[in-house]
């Protein structure tokens, strides 16, 4: 291994960098460093609200900048009018971080087919679709030394989705992998944690005594979306504080 080869594997800062980085992120904010970042999610003032945070950041790195891109990405005509939006100020994607999601509480007697057709078309069908329509721009700038990254939290059906893609999207230079988040403390999840025994009962389960924070997916999406991770393809990550290993939710 050569000197040159010696700095970059020990230049830590260089390695987790998402300097110069185009990143798309649907159903949230996250900002992790990148120079362009578009928020995307079905309301309006949600991707305001996110975006006006991450432009008011007083660390935010000179030039980066995030841009609001409202739509409804389990609808394909919203899909194809946010992909025209992003490429009108960009002419590639370098990290896809597929984050929408919705749940649904009710009995398996009684679970309605329209709420089933709906977080289905939201946690899976919406995420094999907003790669599609994205998998130009991500493969625009992809070489095989850095290749672009799509990360998506993950269930069941979206690990699995995740897996195939891998494989599919890994010759066009394209990463698939997955995040598994545990409980962590939202209005989407307020319904399962309360099935559950509650937030302190859950924190009590989990081997180190606490639930998910925002920062325990941040940290993950900059490790996927960086040159760390530039040899991880089909891989999950389940950041659950060990709960999982107790042998139930």
């Amino acid at each position: 291994m050569s000197a040159a080869e010696q700095v970059k594997l020990t230049n830590f800062e260089s390695i987790f960098s998402l300097e110069g980085k185009v990143a798309v992120v649907t159903g949230g904010i996250m900002q992790a460093g990148a120079s362009k970042v578009y928020i995307t999610s079905r309301k309006k003032a949600a991707c305001d609200e996110a975006v006006a945070a991450l432009n008011a950041l007083p660390n935010k790195r000179p030039g980066a900048v995030a841009i609001s891109v409202p739509a409804d990405s389990s609808r394909m005509d919203e899909l194809d009018r946010l992909v025209a939006e992003i490429s009108k100020t960009t002419d590639h994607v370098d990290i896809l971080f597929a984050n929408a999601g919705a749940t649904w509480g009710e009995k398996f007697d009684t679970h309605p087919e329209k709420m089933f057709s709906k977080v289905m078309d939201l946690n899976v069908k919406s995420i094999f679709y907003t790669i599609q329509k994205l998998a130009p721009l991500l493969s625009a700038k992809a070489t095989r030394e850095d290749p672009s990254r799509v990360i998506v939290t993950a269930s069941a059906a979206a690990i699995h989705l995740a897996k195939n893609l891998a494989v599919e999207l890994g010759p066009r230079h394209i990463l698939t992998n997955a995040i598994a988040p545990g409980f962590f403390p939202s209005k989407m999840a307020s319904g399962l944690i309360e099935s559950k025994g509650g937030l302190r009962h859950l924190e009590e389960f989990s081997p180190n005594g606490r639930l998910g924070r925002p920062e325990d997916i941040a940290g993950l999406v900059v490790f996927l979306g960086s040159r760390a991770s530039s040899h991880l393809n089909g891989a999950v990550i389940t950041t659950d504080g060990g709960a999982v290993l107790k042998g139930r939710l």
